[in-house]
């Protein structure tokens, strides 16, 4: 079992950053593959950035590019999620989500086994 715990959420202004964290407990970080994902008030939960267990591959939603960015600190058992230049649109809850050793696409939420709490973010106008 893991245990996820994302902090970092709050208001923002648009235009502002934010630095979002996934925390992990239970089993070795390094192996999991680690994505966030977010869901707006009526909307699906939408992929927004992935990190590979291995290799420090990492990829991103077409809205996000350029803006985020995604890191993890396997020593600390930790993910990060550098959120630039956010839009209001942007405003959502804020998942992370992991799934061991797997080397799939990172947008099937069907393949995580583990979900965060989740963390608000909101952007203002």
């Amino acid at each position: 079992q893991v245990q996820l715990v994302e902090s970092g959420g709050g208001l923002v202004q648009a235009g502002g950053s934010l630095r979002l964290s996934c925390a992990a407990s239970g089993r070795p970080f390094s192996r999991y593959t680690v994505a966030w994902f977010r869901q707006a008030p009526g909307k699906e939960r939408e992929f927004v950035a992935g990190i590979r267990w291995i290799g420090g591959n990492t990829d991103y939603a077409d809205s996000v590019k350029g803006r985020f960015t995604g890191s993890r600190d396997n020593a600390r058992n930790t993910v990060f999620l550098q959120m630039n230049s956010l839009k209001p649109e942007d405003t959502a809850v804020y998942y992370c989500a992991a799934a061991l050793l797997y080397s799939g696409s990172y947008d099937i939420r069907e393949k995580y086994d583990y979900w965060g709490q989740g963390t608000q973010v909101t952007v203002s106008s």
